[in-house]
């Protein structure tokens, strides 16, 4: 049984991927937790002329009840258009900010993956979906995946692991993305930017750890040298079929530097293509 946390904001984007999250795990046991928090900013801005508490208090159920419709809504929605057995869905309405309540869920819940949609943050309307990823990414303690607006769902049959082969097999969430290798008999493909004259022996040590983590899977390793990895993402993107990224976040490659930088932009903010972000390991 697998519970995937899937905050909504009940734009189109964060309602598609919710559509994407019960396609992916079509015909799995899974409990599919329909968050969405009503940041106290809006609320502040609601009783700011008004300081009696049982005002403030009637504000704030009348909040939450209109969050909880609306999660219901979009559940009925949901299941109605993509019936099936396996699914359970639960709503959650909370008075929170997002990346705050996602952690303190994850941790409650027991949460397995983390599935929200993205797209540029350059109006108010997609902070939401833009910064709020970001900081959801970052504090994240198991897997997240995000998803493209307007993306349509495909199978992913063609997976691209960008990775710097210091990631070995106790990686948190590489279990989740085996399954979904052996699931959807996907092409994994080791995507590696060479940045030394060779690998370190504890490089080579774990990229064969990880070739025999995936022996059930065809797999690949493409090795590329003096380009950025970004560059080498998004021209291996364009010359093949590719229907998931796949990241590590750790404190040792380039994906923690790009964090709350522009240049992330050209993952979070642009990739045409949903990605999974494993989270960084804490003993590293």
């Amino acid at each position: 049984m697998k519970n995937i946390l899937l905050p909504i904001d009940f734009s189109d984007v964060s309602l598609n991927a919710m559509e994407y999250a019960v396609q992916l795990f079509r015909d799995e046991n899974c409990v599919f937790f329909v968050l969405n928090t009503y940041e106290p900013v809006a609320l502040y801005s609601a009783t700011a002329y008004g300081m009696d508490p049982a005002l403030n208090m009637d504000i704030g159920e009348l909040f939450k009840e209109a969050s909880e419709k609306k999660v219901q809504k979009a559940i009925d929605k949901v299941a109605l258009k993509f019936q099936d057995s396996k699914h359970v869905f639960r709503g959650i309405s909370s008075f929170n900010m997002l990346s705050l309540e996602v952690k303190e869920q994850v941790e409650y819940l027991d949460i397995d993956i983390v599935i929200m949609g993205t797209k540029g943050a350059s109006g108010l309307k997609e902070v939401f979906i833009g910064s709020q990823t970001l900081h959801v990414i970052k504090n994240a303690k198991v897997p997240v995946i995000g998803v493209p607006a307007e993306y349509a769902y495909q199978l992913p049959k063609d997976i691209l692991f960008t990775t710097d082969f210091k990631t070995d097999t106790n990686q948190k969430g590489l279990d989740l993305l085996e399954q979904l290798c052996s699931k959807y008999s996907s092409r994994l493909i080791f995507l590696n930017v060479l940045k030394g004259a060779s690998f370190t022996d504890q490089q080579i040590k774990n990229q064969q750890a990880l070739k025999a983590f995936f022996k059930s899977d065809t797999s690949v390793t493409h090795i590329v040298k003096g380009v950025e990895v970004l560059d080498a993402m998004e021209e291996f993107q364009l010359e093949h079929n590719i229907e998931l990224l796949v990241l590590v976040h750790n404190r040792h490659n380039f994906f923690e530097n790009l964090l709350f930088t522009p240049t992330v932009q050209k993952i979070v903010h642009h990739s045409n293509v949903p990605f999974l972000i494993l989270p960084q390991q804490l003993t590293q």
